[in-house]
């Protein structure tokens, strides 16, 4: 046994499948399948039942995944704290980013990171807000930007930013001359939301049933861009933040104030507490604090 048995397992317990745990790990389905089954033969268990394509952890296997988890996680950081040692500045950062944060935040802070560490190689994920927290969770990622605040309480957190959401309309739009709004003046709008995946979905959902209404949804993006453009259209409202209502107000959309209620929108970095950071990922956090400071 080596620490790819426990690494192959434990990508196998997590998506409940060979084929999408190959790929995650860039191996053939064959090469996991024989990796597992030699695991099971060393411990001499069945750790996976498997009924066609969908795989189930046997009661052996959910026994040793969180020591499977805290041997992986001893490893990680025995390999931090060599590199440490040795003050290497290769290596390889991984970090996740909910895409229109990455879009209008980072270019210059990755672009600078890389400047000072030519020889780190910087693997991005782009993604909701809630997936970026899972990647955090199960060390597939060293650091995640995320919409605080979070509920897990084995994260750490480091605030960078923090402004409110404001209302975007089409021009024509008979809201459009109001310098300040109420949600409530919304529930017989049409919004137009970030999917569920992202952290502004059930935020502004809540928000919504705070003050008594549950919001018709005409359709739900990923992109803020294609939001926006749905929104010039006439086709609803959107919630967005500051920053983005900025960049996308022109002749076509305006964005208003909300201020009953305020709703915020803070961002920070996240990573597990159990977990130490790599030099590239504490290398990284502490030029993006300096930078948005």
């Amino acid at each position: 046994m080596d620490i790819r048995h426990l690494l192959y397992f434990r990508e196998v317990a997590l998506t409940r499948s060979f084929t999408k745990a190959a790929h995650t790990l860039s191996i053939t389905q064959p090469t996991m399948s024989k990796m597992i089954k030699d695991l099971e033969n060393e411990l001499d268990v069945d750790l996976f039942t498997r009924i066609g394509k969908r795989v189930a952890m046997t009661d052996a296997g959910s026994l040793i995944l969180p020591q499977v988890q805290r041997i992986i996680d001893a490893f990680n950081e025995l390999t931090v704290q060599l590199d440490d040692f040795r003050h290497v500045r290769t290596g390889r950062l991984k970090i996740g980013l909910p895409p229109m944060i990455g879009a209008n935040f980072f270019p210059k802070v990755l672009a600078e990171f890389h400047d000072h560490f030519p020889l780190i190689d910087i693997e991005l994920m782009e993604a909701g807000g809630k997936a970026v927290e899972q990647g955090v969770a199960d060390g597939s990622l060293q650091l995640g930007v995320v919409a605080l605040p979070v509920s897990r309480n084995d994260f750490l957190v480091s605030s960078f930013f923090r402004e409110n959401l404001r209302v975007l309309v089409a021009k024509n739009h008979p809201l459009h001359k109001h310098h300040r709004l109420s949600l409530s003046a919304l529930q017989k709008e049409r919004f137009i939301l970030f999917h569920e995946d992202f952290a502004l979905h059930d935020m502004i959902l809540a928000h919504c049933e705070e003050v008594g209404f549950v919001p018709n949804i005409l359709c739900k993006s990923s992109q803020w861009d294609f939001i926006v453009r749905l929104v010039a259209q006439g086709l609803g409202v959107a919630l967005l933040p500051e920053t983005i209502c900025q960049e996308a107000q022109d002749e076509s959309v305006a964005s208003i104030a909300l201020n009953d209620p305020v709703i915020p929108w803070h961002l920070g970095f996240v990573w597990r507490k159990n977990a130490s950071l790599s030099f590239a990922a504490k290398a990284f956090l502490d030029l993006a604090q300096a930078h948005f400071s």
